[in-house]
């Protein structure tokens, strides 16, 4: 019955979360690998967002040292000052185009913060006289708060913290010595104090960040996970309906039939009706594709007007179904289910003054089916749980496509069959909570005898 699922899952397949693509693997780092939930969505985009924030501001701030560097280099080697400083740029121009791209990000931050880390240390020995007191600041100030936020981004949170409280530490102590400006300790202490406050936050703000988007990966993630076992849900339970409504409808009858046989004429019809059920039961174990076409609500009246016409005596009206369309198989399981109302209603109603199926649009966008006689009617109390008829037939058939059927019937007053999709508050198509109704609502009567097969086309197309 696998084909049937396929039939029945009309919900459609889910689709899964996905990183954007070209984003960065959001585990990958330089000491580690952050848990986050398969295929990020959020995580993803607020891991590009911070990395070109990031990027900008170390642009700003490499712009801003290159003035006081140009300066400065009078005071130190060439052969080596130079090279540290090009190679700090040309670092940062790759955590930019990284950015841009997409690709080694985190690599990149990861190499702006170590060789910023190294030019600071070897600040004092690429010094020409390193006991000269330097006019300002050292230019590496300018970039402290860069290497520090490329440290947030690029390390795990222990590491990030580390850099955060070294790095400061580093620049304090190289600014209390000549080649650092001989600043005094409380001004030393104020500079440690401002990059360590200034690359906290920038910290805080990474962590906290991928913490919220990590936890709406995992919620996203678990949601998608349960919907997907709600539709297999779905479909095993619209498989149990269809399967039980053509064991009643087809399978059943034509056993019934043939084992009333009197003469050549009800053999006839018999064998007819062993025909009907084994193309429903091919039909039924055949590959089927899901259908969301749409057919107009008129056109479904019109079948019903053909087939009421078939069944006999009964008078069919429609109102306002003009312009309104619902999906096939919704359309398919009204047909199916009416029919079945109609046959129960001439088998088992007995003489009845009128009989009447009415069709009409709904406020939710569907359409209500009305079967009704006037005929002796029946007590849904004294029904055999065994009966399928109204139980399979008609309430679990519409149920599974999202709709709702009421059977009203009490001795001696007719019966009534109200047939209405979607449900009051489902929407149309999507109603993979409907599987939960079938297995946990209390289930109506069954029908007082199986009912013959379907008259017409229960399941072609037209």
């Amino acid at each position: 019955m696998t084909a049937v699922s396929k039939r029945a899952a009309h919900p459609g397949p889910v689709a899964s979360a996905g990183t954007e693509r070209g984003t960065e693997p959001a585990p990958d780092n330089l000491f580690g690998r952050a848990r986050h939930p398969r295929n990020p969505i959020s995580h993803a985009q607020i891991e590009i967002v911070l990395s070109r924030s990031v990027a900008a501001g170390s642009v700003i701030f490499a712009i801003q040292a290159l003035p006081l560097m140009l300066g400065q280099l009078e005071n130190r080697k060439p052969g080596s000052a130079v090279p540290i400083a090009i190679v700090l740029g040309l670092t940062i121009v790759a955590f930019v185009v990284a950015t841009l791209v997409r690709r080694g990000i985190r690599t990149t931050a990861g190499i702006v913060s170590v060789v910023y880390l190294v030019a600071l240390i070897i600040w004092p020995l690429v010094m020409h006289d390193s006991s000269v007191v330097l006019d300002d600041r050292p230019w590496l100030w300018y970039l402290c708060a860069v290497a520090t936020s490329c440290a947030a981004f690029a390390f795990p949170l222990v590491w990030a913290i580390i850099y955060t409280v070294i790095t400061p530490i580093a620049f304090g102590a190289l600014r209390m010595l000549p080649s650092g400006g001989e600043a005094e300790s409380l001004l030393a202490v104020l500079d440690t104090c401002y990059a360590m406050l200034l690359g906290g936050v920038v910290l805080i703000i990474i962590y906290v960040l991928r913490d919220a988007t990590a936890k709406v990966d995992t919620a996203q993630f678990t949601a998608l996970a349960k919907y997907a076992v709600a539709v297999r849900h779905h479909a095993t339970e619209v498989e149990r309906v269809e399967v039980d409504s053509i064991v009643h409808d087809s399978v059943l009858a034509t056993l019934l039939s043939a084992a009333g046989v009197q003469n050549a004429k009800g053999a006839e019809l018999a064998a007819a009706m062993a025909r009907s059920a084994i193309i429903r039961l091919q039909a039924a174990s055949g590959e089927r594709t899901l259908d969301f076409e749409t057919v107009p609500v008129g056109l479904l009246a019109t079948r019903l007007r053909d087939a009421a016409a078939d069944v006999g005596k009964f008078t069919v009206t429609q109102q306002c179904v003009d312009g309104l369309s619902i999906p096939e198989y919704v359309s398919e399981a009204l047909y199916s289910a009416s029919i079945q109302a109609m046959v129960n209603s001439v088998q088992h109603a007995g003489p009845a003054q009128s009989r009447s199926l009415t069709i009409s649009g709904n406020d939710q966008n569907g359409c209500t089916i009305q079967i009704s006689d006037t005929g002796r009617g029946f007590d849904p109390a004294t029904v055999a749980s065994a009966r399928l008829g109204v139980r399979v037939s008609i309430r679990d058939r519409i149920i599974s496509v999202g709709g709702v059927a009421d059977v009203s019937s009490r001795p001696g007053q007719g019966t009534t069959v109200v047939i209405s999709w979607p449900r009051a508050g489902a929407l149309p198509g999507t109603d993979a909570s409907s599987a939960a109704e079938l297995r946990g609502a209390p289930r109506e009567p069954a029908d007082r005898v199986p009912a013959v097969p379907n008259v017409g086309r229960a399941r072609g197309r037209w």
